[in-house]
């Protein structure tokens, strides 16, 4: 086995005990928490004990936690993810219909947050506009600092209320029937808003990680030595020093693209977006354990993938980084 095998098989093997230990963690937390899932699927205020010691037995939640949890995690390694109980159906079924709007919205709105958080940053370091610098800077705070949901809410109102530009929710018009490239047209109207609150959450930490790291590294000696040699700033700049300050925003992203997927809830709620986030606070809120846990299971499966994605990218930009 190469180089690249072994480490990519190491990383493999420490993100599924690390998937392990989530789940283990998440199943004993969640079936913990205060509340009954069968009191709450009987949809009465005061059910009979009668009624709810019959779901708990339809549903094996009268056995002691951890039978429970040796079930729940021998039907995990034979890729049953579970039954959900408010649905009464599959949890992959439900979970089927909404993973790729979800994907869409938060892969893409983290790479283009990548993209322009690192290329602002790259710009203004290199123009040296401490005037450009403070703007963007205090632009950056506020943004950071912004609810996702209350962002969401200040599109719609603008660009949906006010201009009328782009669809309020949904993922497609339902009063048309458009086929080809109008479908996708639609889909990207109704994509607009929702991508670009997603991204202007997240565009904040790159651009300060990126520019923290850019004026760190002008600090560092090799500055110096190749400044006294001759080598111009631009080519100092764009050769060595962007090279270099791309590796910490590279580092997060993988950690960020995690937090896009599970913080992508609120804003999925307020532009009605079909993703999983509903469905997600919706299992939460009705105990509905199963269902839970195979969404959180997916997720941290999706930010495994990012996470050694972005060590491998890491290793190729960097070549101090080996694949070993």
């Amino acid at each position: 086995m190469n180089h690249f095998g072994r480490f990519l098989a190491r990383r493999i093997v420490a993100a599924v005990i690390l998937i392990f230990m989530v789940m283990t963690l998440n199943f004993f937390v969640i079936h913990l928490a205060p509340g009954d899932p069968a009191t709450i699927m009987t949809g009465i205020e005061q059910p009979s004990q009668e009624v709810v010691q019959a779901l708990k037995a339809k549903y094996g939640l009268d056995q002691p936690i951890f039978v429970q949890y040796i079930k729940y995690i021998s039907n995990l390694f034979r890729g049953d993810l579970g039954y959900s109980y408010v649905y009464d159906q599959s949890s992959w079924s439900l979970i089927r219909e909404r993973i790729f709007p979800t994907l869409i919205l938060t892969i893409t709105g983290s790479v283009l947050a990548f993209i322009i958080g690192v290329y602002l940053a790259i710009f203004v370091s290199f123009l040296k506009a401490k005037f450009g610098d403070t703007v963007v800077s205090v632009i950056s705070y506020i943004l950071y600092a912004t609810p996702s949901f209350w962002l969401g809410l200040i599109m719609i109102l603008i660009f949906s209320s006010k201009l009328s530009w782009f669809p309020t929710s949904g993922m497609f018009n339902l009063r048309e029937t458009y086929t080809g490239f109008a479908k996708i047209a639609d889909f990207i109207h109704h994509l607009t808003l929702p991508l670009l609150t997603l991204m202007l959450i997240q565009m904040p930490v790159f651009y300060r990680v990126t520019r923290a790291s850019i004026l760190q590294n002008f600090k560092e000696d090799y500055v110096t030595t190749l400044t006294a040699v001759g080598i111009s700033r631009e080519r100092l700049f764009r050769k060595y020093i962007v090279k270099n300050a791309i590796i910490p925003p590279l580092t997060i992203f993988g950690i960020t693209l995690g937090f896009a997927i599970t913080g992508s809830a609120l804003i999925e709620i307020v532009f009605a977006w079909p993703g999983m986030g509903r469905l997600m606070l919706d299992a939460i809120f009705r105990r509905d354990y199963q269902l839970i846990l195979a969404i959180y299971f997916l997720m941290a499966i999706f930010i495994s993938i990012a996470m050694i994605l972005t060590d491998i990218v890491t290793a190729i930009v960097d070549p101090r980084i080996s694949l070993t």
